[in-house]
């Protein structure tokens, strides 16, 4: 048996998120699981670095699993991608230590959020002129109609760093609590450890977007789309930067602001120790 690791990129605008549905609703994982089938003949269930959820991206999700059919790396990369969906491309493929699971050995994740400004100030106190975002970009990110304080929004995402409980940033859906909570794959029933450690989180500004990047240990179900929501929230001076302490003490989602849409998030990187890479 050989141990693989490959990265994915994959456009998820029509897939159910990462993770196999019931009722055959077409998602990532069973996508690939099918390519896989075609390619090589076995039934498998890739593993992933994290459960995307619909309509999420990813420009380098990572996925594990064992292979008894003696393939070259380039030759399994051809021929995946030649079956998949062009919204799946393999990016690498390359055999891993027996040890190595890409959920379990990741070490940090880069999440990239990008949002559209629709209305931009030339000057302070002018009238926010409104811009138009293109059919072909608008899948990818959120059109976002109020005037945004950058900087009150770079504030925001300061105060996030550090090590916190992030419960204010979690997913409070009953339907969501009743599966998985989190994106690290815990199962079902598990203790959900709300604790993560955040070490980037910044606003930019590239090619005509607001885009949000954050790296950090681990990130609770919807966390970094409630915490966007909740930066555009002080952005447009419904909060302001400065009650993100108080958020994330007061460990209630209620306090924090709305969800973002799924469409502008980017699963953008996955860090290993270089021993389990």
């Amino acid at each position: 048996m050989a141990h693989w690791k490959l990265t994915l990129s994959y456009d998820g605008s029509h897939f159910h998120g990462w993770q196999v549905q019931p009722g055959g609703l077409q998602t990532v994982q069973s996508a690939f699981s099918e390519a896989l089938k075609q390619v090589t003949g076995e039934i498998l269930l890739p593993q992933g670095s994290g459960r995307t959820d619909a309509g999420v991206h990813a420009l380098g999700q990572v996925i594990s699993f064992d292979l008894s059919v003696p393939v070259p790396a380039g030759n399994l990369r051809r021929a995946l991608n030649r079956v998949l969906p062009q919204s799946i491309r393999v990016l690498t493929a390359e055999q891993a230590p027996p040890s190595f699971h890409a959920r379990h050995s990741a070490r940090g994740k880069t999440y990239e959020y990008r949002l559209f400004e629709r209305r931009v100030r030339s000057a302070p106190g002018l009238p926010a002129d409104e811009l138009i975002c293109s059919p072909f970009l608008a899948p990818y990110v959120w059109d976002c109609r109020w005037p945004l304080d950058f900087d009150a929004m770079q504030l925001s995402a300061a105060a996030v760093i550090g090590t916190h409980d992030f419960t204010s940033f979690a997913a409070s859906d009953p339907d969501k609590s009743a599966r998985e909570e989190d994106e690290e794959g815990n199962a079902r029933g598990a203790q959900v450890n709300p604790v993560k450690t955040i070490n980037h989180s910044l606003w930019s500004r590239e090619d005509g977007l607001l885009i949000y990047r954050v790296h950090g240990s681990g990130f609770l179900h919807h966390m970094v789309r409630n915490l966007v929501g909740t930066f555009v929230d002080v952005g447009r001076g419904a909060l302001q930067a400065e009650d993100l302490p108080g958020i994330l003490t007061a460990r209630n989602r209620c306090a924090a602001g709305p969800t973002a849409p799924a469409r502008g998030l980017f699963l953008k990187q996955v860090d290993y120790e270089e021993a389990n890479a």
